[in-house]
Order: C-alpha cells, then structure tokens, then sequence
C-alpha cells in the first residue's frame, strides 16, 4: 500500500484560515459507510444521523499555548519554543527554532522588556537534547506555571493557518478540561453545549476520554509504504465509567460513535480481547472496507498510558461503528484512518465530491460523519 494512494488535489484557497462565527454553522457531508453515499447538509442537524441509546465519544483534552517566543541569552537572537512533553513540574520536551544555536547550557527569555534574565517572568534552559533533535527544556519562574505560560505563550496553529487567531477559546472545544494538548481534536470544535443539550436529552450518552494531541499529528508520512510509517505516541485517559458505558452500549446492539479520529484511536487502544486472546493485525489493502469485530468479541477497558496505534485500510475495528471527523490533509495518517473505517475509494470520492461542492477544509473547516 502507497502513501500516494491516499492524495487528493486540494485547491489552497478551500483550507479555512478562521474559525466560523458559530460553530455549529459548519457544512456536513454525510458518507455511507457501506454504499459510499453522498449527502450534504448543515452540521446544526448532527442529532438526526445519531439514534437513542448511541453513546458519543469525545475528547475532553485542552490545548494549552504551548508557542512561546523568546530570545537567546546573550545574543537576543530569536527563538521559538513549542512545548511538546511535560517530563516534570518544570521540564518539557520541546521542538526548538532554531536548534543548531540552542545548544545545551544555552537560556531563553521569554516576555523581558529589555532582553534581560532580571527582568525575564519566564525563563528556559536546555538542559538536554533527544530523540528528532527536541530539546528538554527547563523553566525558571516565580508563582503558578499555567499561569505564566497563558499570559505569555500562544496557540500553536496548524502550519496551514496562517491568520492570527484572535479568540484562542476558538481552538478548544466547549468541553475542554484536561490541559495538555498541543494542537486541538478539532472534529469537537463544530458542538456547541446547546446541541450538545440537545443530543443528551433524545437518549444519546456522552462519553469522555482523554488524548492529549501532538504536534507530530502534523507530521507527513515520509515512507513510500504505509507500513513502514511509524506513529508518534500520545498519552490517552479511558476513565472506568466511560470503559463501562461503552461496553454496555455493545452489549445493548447500540453504536459507539467517535467524535474525531483522536477519541477513535484512544478506545482501539484500550480495547481488548473479552477471552483475552491476542489481537490479530491489520492486513494491508488500500481498497479495504472497514472489517469491524464480532459483538462481545472486544471489551474496553479502564486505562492510561501511551498509543502510537497507526489505523489504515486492513484494520479491523474492535469498538468504533461510526465517525465524526473533519477533512484531512492529503497522504495524512488521518486520512488514512477514515479510509480503513469507509474504505479508501469511498472517500477520496467523499473528498472530490467536497472540493467541488467549495466545502471547507482542515482545522477550522467544515465535518462529515461516516455511519
């Protein structure tokens, strides 16, 4: 399977620079699942595709404004800073611009007015440097760290938006809770709590989890082979009545459906075998309708922890069976996880149809949902 499988023709000019005034206003493209049916409508009639009895998964993860600008000791030569990891109170993993000058030893101040360490409210040091070239970096600061880093740091957008983001509200969802994402699970953002309201009250259970998003979700697939692409990890949270909820809804012959493909990847991970026999693998075929497991086959469990799970066309689905999602990037890991769930025709179809209907693209575009 060819990571060019999985390219689309995207004019430039459809990938939303800004955020809708009301987010529920957004375009929805619904996808057949089986047929590769096409239907367009207004994401406020979300409630409609969904069923008593259903239970929505969200991502209640928070973006934090983890771009910091700064300039180096010394030098006062710029320096970008995006916080990756928290390994401790006050270290972090970060990607560092530009890194060759940032060396170990080296301090950046971030908010002094005179470019000077006395009168710096937030300093860093590298104090290491890891895997990919990041750096480890710890901060030097008087009182609460959040709330230094949110009068000084700034939401780290999408390499494609290209507008400043004047509301940084606009890039969480309204659920939003557990701080620690660096880019946001953007298929939530189309909800607002009235519709929300209005889903829970016609029988639909909202459940939570948590995956704190990374940069890396970003980050191109550089192999010509899909299954040589390796994910980056991400720390996920299934809370013990979120694991309970969704296996009763299993059992009950109700769907589980996925707001976003983050939500998607934290319950696979935490899924297992109800005999507790040993997963079988995706077989790769890029055409692959999603394969879906046997009810009762897989149950979820109460977990934490760390997932590099990589979805494409061959898996077999253990507790998803529908998809809220936004427009992915072209040969996009994201991309790919839809096509394993639809299968990959049925949405590079899904995606022309999109280009030419004018639909919005990525972040701050329009959705689709796939059941």
């Amino acid at each position: 399977m060819k990571t060019s499988d999985f390219y689309y023709d995207l004019p430039e000019e459809l990938i939303a620079q800004d955020p809708l005034l009301d987010r529920s206003s957004s375009r929805l493209l619904n996808l057949g699942r089986e047929t590769g049916e096409v239907r367009h409508d207004s994401f406020k009639h979300i409630a409609s595709y969904l069923k008593p009895g259903d239970t929505l998964v969200i991502n209640d993860t928070k973006v934090i404004p983890a771009r910091l600008l700064g300039v180096r000791e010394g030098s006062l030569g710029k320096v970008e800073i995006l916080l990756l990891t928290r390994k401790s109170a006050d270290t972090w993993e970060t990607l560092v611009k530009p890194g060759k000058k940032c060396r170990i030893g080296s301090r950046i101040l971030f908010g002094s007015p005179d470019g000077t360490a006395e009168k710096a409210p937030l300093i860093g040091e590298i104090v290491d440097i890891v895997d990919e070239g990041n750096r480890l970096v710890k901060f030097y600061y008087e009182g609460i760290f959040e709330e230094v880093l949110d009068a000084l740091g700034e939401m780290p957008l999408p390499p494609y938006i290209h507008h400043k983001l004047e509301d940084r509200t606009r890039y969480n969802t309204v659920y939003a809770k557990n701080e620690g994402s660096a880019a946001a699970p953007t298929a939530g953002l189309h909800f607002t709590k009235e519709l929300l309201g209005e889903i829970e009250a016609m029988g639909v259970h909202i459940a939570h989890v948590t995956l704190h998003v990374g940069l890396g979700t970003f980050r191109p697939v550089k192999s010509d082979n899909v299954e040589e692409h390796h994910m980056h990890s991400e720390f996920y949270i299934v809370p013990k009545e979120t694991a309970e909820l969704i296996n009763e809804t299993k059992r009950s012959g109700h769907r589980v459906i996925c707001v976003g493909t983050t939500s998607c990847r934290t319950i696979e991970s935490a899924a297992e075998r109800a005999d507790g026999g040993v997963t079988e693998k995706a077989v790769p075929e890029a055409d692959a309708c999603a394969g879906t497991a046997e009810p009762g086959e897989y149950i979820l469990r109460e977990k934490s922890g760390w997932t590099d799970i990589f979805i494409y066309p061959g898996y077999r689905f253990k507790m998803m069976d529908g998809l809220i999602t936004n427009f992915h990037l072209p040969e996009s890991t994201l991309i790919m996880l839809v096509s394993a769930f639809a299968g990959r025709k049925h949405v590079l179809a899904a995606y022309e149809e999109a280009v030419k209907e004018r639909y919005r693209f990525f972040s701050f575009g329009d959705a689709m949902i796939i059941v």
